[in-house]
C-alpha cells in the first residue's frame, strides 16, 4: 500500500478519515439498527483521528511510535463493515514506516 509522499498529504489524509467518520456517525444516527455492529466503536474511531489531526496541526506529532490506536478496533474488520478501513490503514502505514519515498 502507498504511504503518503509529503506532510501535507498525510494531513489530508487523516481530514479525509475524520470527514468519514463524521459522514459513518451521521448515518448511525439515520439508520442505527443497519449499523449497529459500527456504532459500538465510532466514538473512539473518530475520537482516535481527531487526536492525531489536533497533533499535526500543534506541530506534537511524533512518526514512528507503533500502531495508531485505532488500529486495535478495525485490524478483525473487513470493507463492508468499515468502508474507508483501506484509508485508516494507508494512515497507519505512513505513521509507524513514515513517508514514501522515491528510493
Amino acid at each position: 500500500m502507498r504511504r503518503a509522499r509529503t506532510v501535507d498529504e498525510y494531513v489530508a489524509l487523516i481530514k479525509d478519515a475524520v470527514y468519514e467518520a463524521s459522514e459513518m456517525r451521521a448515518s448511525i444516527e439515520y439508520d442505527e439498527e443497519g449499523m449497529g455492529g459500527v456504532s459500538k466503536f465510532i466514538d473512539e474511531l473518530e475520537g482516535n483521528l481527531k487526536e492525531i489531526y489536533d497533533l499535526m496541526l500543534s506541530g506534537d506529532y511524533c512518526w514512528r511510535t507503533g500502531d495508531l490506536k485505532y488500529m486495535d478496533l478495525i485490524r478483525n474488520m473487513d470493507e463492508g463493515t468499515l468502508p474507508f478501513r483501506s484509508l485508516l490503514i494507508q494512515i497507519n502505514e505512513t505513521h509507524t514506516k513514515g513517508l514514501e519515498t522515491e528510493d
